[in-house]
Formats: C-alpha cells, structure tokens, sequence
C-alpha cells in the first residue's frame, strides 16, 4: 500500500460492547455529490456479486462527517493511533486505536453515543496525502482484499447482513460505517435536493470546502532529501514543466510541477496529465 495512503478498521471480533452515555446530536445531514457517487459505487460492487444493496443511514452518515471532521482538525491518528482513533475534543468516548492494543467497543459503540441507532457500527477508514478522488479511491478498495471482504460480508465479516451504511468524504480522509440493523432515523438526503439554507449548513460542517483559499500542487514524488527532489525539479523544468518546485513539509521534499489556486484547475490538469503521469495526485496546502 502506498505510504501516502493508510486503510484502518474496526470490525469483528467477539468482545462485549460497553454502553456509552447517548449525546443527542440533532444536526441535519445530507449527501455530498462525491459522497453519494461513492455510495453507488459499493452499491454496484455489491449488485455485481449478487448481494443485495445497502440503505443509506441518517445516523450513521452523522457519525462519519463527525469522524472526518474530527480527524481532519484534530488529528487523534498521531504517532501509534491509526485513523479509527478519536480525539478527546468532542463531546463523545476519545480513543486512541491500534493493532496491538486495539479498543474495538469504543469505535462500536460510537453510533450508539452520538445518535439514536442503538446498535452496533463497523467502520472503514482511509486517509489520503493527496486530496480524496472518489473513484481512485475506490479502485484501491477494489483491490484491497480486507476492504472486499467487509463491503461484500465474507471471510472474517461472512457473519454479517449489512443492512444501512453512512459514509462521509472529507479533504484527506473518508469514513464508512456498516450496520446490520434499520435505522429508524432515515435516509439522507442530497445536499442538492434540500432547502439552500440547509445545504449551505451542511456544506460548512463538512470537512472539505473546495472554495477556501490555499494552493493546489499536482505532485509527482516525494522524497527524503532535497538533492534528490532537486534533480527531479530540473528533469521537469527541461521537459517543458517551468512552474516545477521543491515543496518541504514536515520532513519530505515534494516535487510539484504545477500549482494552481482552485482544486478544479488542479483537477482538470491532473486528468490531462493522468496518461502520462498516471501517479501524480494533489496537494493542498
């Protein structure tokens, strides 16, 4: 798996679900374009293996946009903590998730502190250096056999009927919750098919705003040190790349060869480039 992506679960395995204290979150939530286009993604995947397709979840579509927002500003995947961890700056159970130690009823549980679905919740991560495209996404997950056996319910997850998931994509991270029984609370809508008042709410609480301000770089490699990152920058400035550069963030020397001030400019040039340079994705900073 590239070192610039990370895939976490929290899924089954026989441990006894501590009840936590329920917090009434009474937010309304919809559906972004992207998110819905990945919900129809794994609802085709599951319709190609002749399974029945999964409803949409209010509840559990809450309890991603928290996660992603909380990982997305608070960063509780830190050092050991893999990307099912929370923070201890919300109003639910922090956690601290990782495969020696890993807490599997404080991620379970979730769906039961924050909403009213009072069952139990499995969940998918992702994280992504590069700002989260939804169908490249997706052929990764296609190609991760654990991420297959936990959308599909076989091997260690042939136990489970999934009956509703919830889904939230943000700027580096999404989250994908699972569940087996209805929940009462719904369907969510589209942003695009409610009020404009409450899509613009819905909008802000959404971890990913395309429209704010920053620099969008198309990125090439990443190395370890300059000399190296150096090299490629001049290799794209004489191949007609004069924009090329050297980005230095935490430690890394990313090689960008073109920067742009909207995610769609980046977009569209990253599709022009894909042919050729079928590995460069983006950059937010």
């Amino acid at each position: 798996m590239s070192n610039r992506s990370r895939i976490a679960f929290a899924a089954a395995f026989i441990i006894l679900a501590i009840l936590a204290p329920h917090i009434a979150y009474t937010q309304e939530v919809c559906l972004s374009a992207e998110e819905n286009r990945l919900a129809v993604l794994i609802n085709g995947l599951r319709k190609q293996n002749r399974l029945p397709e999964i409803t949409l979840s209010s509840s559990l579509t809450l309890v991603a946009k928290l996660h992603v927002n909380d990982l997305q500003t608070n960063k509780p995947d830190t050092s050991i903590c893999s990307t099912a961890s929370w923070s201890n700056k919300g109003n639910w159970t922090p956690c601290c998730f990782t495969a020696l130690a890993p807490r599997f009823e404080c991620i379970w549980n979730k769906p039961k502190e924050l909403t009213s679905y009072q069952f139990r919740g499995y969940e998918i991560t992702h994280f992504e250096e590069g700002i989260i495209q939804v169908d490249s996404l997706f052929s990764l997950w296609r190609k991760t056999p654990a991420v297959l056996d936990m959308l599909l319910g076989r091997n260690a997850h042939s136990d489970k009927r999934w009956a509703v998931m919830g889904l939230a994509v943000g700027e580096n991270y999404v989250s994908l919750w699972l569940g087996q029984r209805p929940d009462a609370a719904g369907r969510p809508a589209l942003c695009s098919d409610i009020q404009p008042a409450l899509a613009a709410q819905s909008t802000q609480n959404q971890s990913i705003n395309s429209s704010k301000p920053g620099k969008y770089y198309l990125i090439f490699a990443s190395f370890a040190n300059r000399a190296d990152a150096n090299e490629a920058v001049r290799r794209f400035k004489n191949s007609g790349f004069p924009n090329a550069s050297v980005l230095a963030r935490e430690g890394r020397f990313r090689v960008s060869i073109n920067t742009f001030n909207n995610l769609k400019d980046a977009m569209d040039a990253r599709e022009r480039l894909a042919a050729e340079y079928p590995d460069i994705w983006i950059f937010k900073d």
